[in-house]
């Protein structure tokens, strides 16, 4: 049985998500002023957390958030940063570089809500679903091959007990304390959204007591953070456990500062 860390971080602000633009995939654009002082705050946020693996969207503006929260990072500077393209923002085809109100626009023209609209050459939000549950089963991979085995997992699954609840205590360290395995994802907004609701409807992800389910879905702001914990008992049989959701306390000085 091997148990892990996840932490999820969204990238920094760019010039785009200010002016309400959509990027998607085809446009790589770089951090804003304000990114990279919400990426640097995000850092310092995590600064005393030991990361022991990183993998990280390769479209720019996610590399440099990932390069800012490593460099502020006391324990994982030098940890190898994995780009994976799996981790890449929701492809939005025609409508990238567009405003998100021309989104809006061309849904409800097509009689839909917009959360579920495809633009032509765009992806369906069950493609970007089946691109993060590739991405799980290469990082199940990984984490096995780096820090415990399947043999292990195997032996520990005919009925290992269930771990503690953690203490949540508005902190950085919450739910890691005797967690010695840690990844780092840093990604986009669409996709996290995607990736949240597949582990919570999909894969039973356990919710904190009294968080409501509009907080679980709703948007993560550049930068927010989220956490999970995981249980291997096979490489292809998971408990997850979420922590905490779309956190965003390191953002209180860079609104003060705009």
């Amino acid at each position: 049985m091997l148990t892990f860390a996840l932490t999820v971080v969204r990238h920094g602000e760019t010039q785009y998500n200010r002016d309400k633009l959509l990027q998607g995939q085809g446009i790589d654009t770089p951090l804003s002023e304000t990114g990279h002082k919400q990426a640097a705050a995000a850092g310092r946020y995590l600064k005393d957390l030991h990361f022991t693996n990183v993998f990280v969207s390769n479209l720019q503006r996610a590399v440099q958030t990932a390069e800012i929260i490593l460099g502020n990072n006391l324990h994982s500077s030098a940890t190898e940063m994995i780009l994976d393209p799996f981790l890449r923002e929701r492809g939005f085809g025609v409508a990238e570089g567009r405003p998100k109100e021309h989104l809006k626009n061309m849904a409800n023209a097509a009689g839909q809500a917009c959360r579920d609209y495809t633009p032509p050459g765009g992806e369906t939000l069950e493609q970007v679903k089946t691109r993060f549950k590739k991405f799980l089963k290469s990082l199940y991979q990984c984490m096995l091959e780096e820090h415990g085995s399947s043999d292990q997992c195997s032996a520990s699954s005919s009925g290992p007990s269930e771990p503690e609840q953690p203490v949540i205590a508005g902190l950085a360290s919450d739910g890691v304390h005797n967690v010695h395995v840690h990844a780092l994802i840093v990604s986009h907004g669409a996709f996290i959204r995607v990736s949240v609701r597949h582990l919570v409807e999909d894969l039973q992800c356990c919710l904190p007591a009294g968080l409501k389910m509009n907080q679980v879905f709703s948007p993560c702001p550049n930068t927010g953070i989220s956490r999970f914990i995981i249980t291997l008992r096979r490489e292809e049989s998971a408990r997850i456990q979420c922590i905490f959701i779309n956190r965003k306390d390191h953002l209180d000085d860079v609104k003060n500062s705009d």
